[in-house]
């Protein structure tokens, strides 16, 4: 009985989460927390106590979003890449 509803709660969060992927397949970079400037690095946060006012000035896009703030689901990315596969595969 407790394998089934396992495997049962285990379903019904998989489908949940291919929905979400479905609906919304772009998340908050976590990164730069969706706002798309990169992080302070740790001279920068220790000088900005000191000397810096906190004006994000001349502050650089982030790399892991592009300056988008948003970044692909893990589930969306590999549904995209097993359906590239198999576009590839019927050509």
């Amino acid at each position: 009985m407790s394998v089934v509803l396992f495997a049962g709660i285990a379903l019904i969060v998989a489908v949940g989460y291919a929905g979400a992927c479905w609906v919304r397949p772009f998340t908050a970079c976590k990164r730069c927390t969706g706002t798309g400037i990169a992080p302070p690095r740790l001279w920068e946060r220790l000088l900005r106590r000191t000397t810096r006012p906190r004006a994000l000035h001349g502050r650089p896009d982030c790399r892991r979003c592009t300056g988008t703030g948003l970044r692909l689901r893990i589930g969306r990315r590999a549904f995209n890449h097993f359906r590239r596969l198999r576009r590839q595969a019927t050509r």
